[in-house]
């Protein structure tokens, strides 16, 4: 048999990825479509019973395994193992819960017992602070619990939010979770290029700017996680040199029967250099030390399956 060109095979390469990613995508927006007709919460147990299954068997669990080790090599594995369980359980969730991301956060304040959302008085307290205190301000979160709500949380209490968010790689999908997450979320900014120009000037215009920040980043800055060395994403700090205002956390935290309690940490000071300026590296450890103390109260609600150590 004659062997095709490499311009043929090529081509023929980029079409059967184009058709496989268009029917991810349509399987993607298809299931996100449907589970919203259904209850959320017999949902999110449904999806974390699959994840529970499927998700021992791939090779996330075997790098989740490696990083639940190195980070406590004072539990046995029968604890790593047990976290590691609740890491899949609550991926499952977060997948279940999305297609309601709308319709999640419904905290009311004149009858919080109502609510699926807890928030203590300080963290309500603070929330309006940043509301009315006329400055922007930075807020990060973390791959915890369900990580696309403290953007609801930062919109349900009146911030005027920009949301730094990565697209998926299939367009269709892209298309769907866009149009999710732009019910309660603000306004979305897609990482790119021109990403820090746009938050930058988010932040000029007085905006709320808020983003993910404990994931691994080639070229990132070194910054001791878990007592071992790491990179992690400057952006935060590189944006408050630019403008500085408040920064602040927050976090979710899952709790039974498909709650939530939702916590604004107090402000967090930026690091300085010895000229008084904002120190790059300083700063984002100092955020990474309070990501390392929520992942620490919480290890089973965390993403443990990427390499957050390489």
């Amino acid at each position: 048999m004659a062997l095709l060109p490499a311009s043929i095979k090529a081509r023929a390469r980029e079409a059967a990825k184009s058709l496989s990613g268009g029917l991810i995508g349509a399987t993607t927006v298809g299931m996100l479509r449907t589970t919203r007709y259904f209850d959320p919460v017999k949902t999110a147990d449904f999806f974390a019973r699959v994840t529970k299954l499927i998700g021992p068997r791939l090779r996330e669990h075997r790098i989740g395994r490696a990083n639940l080790t190195a980070a406590f090599p004072e539990k046995s594995p029968e604890e790593i193992e047990q976290i590691l369980m609740g890491v899949w359980d609550n991926l499952g969730r977060v997948g279940g819960e999305f297609a309601h991301m709308d319709h999640v956060w419904d905290y009311d304040r004149d009858h919080p017992e109502n609510s699926r959302i807890t928030l203590s008085a300080r963290s309500i307290e603070l929330f309006d602070h940043i509301r009315d205190d006329g400055k922007p301000a930075l807020i990060f979160a973390a791959h915890l619990s369900n990580w696309e709500l403290p953007a609801l949380a930062a919109v349900a209490h009146g911030l005027d939010t920009a949301i730094l968010y990565r697209r998926p790689n299939i367009a269709s999908a892209d298309r769907i979770i866009q149009e999710m997450r732009q019910v309660n979320m603000g306004t979305l900014i897609p990482a790119g290029r021109d990403a820090p120009l746009r938050l930058a000037q988010a932040l000029k215009d007085g905006k709320h700017v808020a983003m993910l920040v404990d994931q691994y980043l080639t070229g990132g800055v070194e910054v001791t996680f878990f007592g071992r060395k790491t990179r992690a994403n400057p952006m935060l700090a590189r944006l408050l040199r630019q403008v500085e205002c408040p920064i602040h956390g927050v976090r979710i935290i899952r709790k039974p029967g498909g709650r939530f309690e939702a916590e604004l940490t107090e402000e967090v000071p930026p690091v300085r250099d010895a000229d008084g300026k904002i120190d790059i590296q300083g700063t984002t450890q100092a955020i990474t030390n309070v990501v390392e103390s929520w992942v620490r109260e919480h290890p089973e609600q965390w993403l443990w399956l990427h390499r957050r150590w390489r």
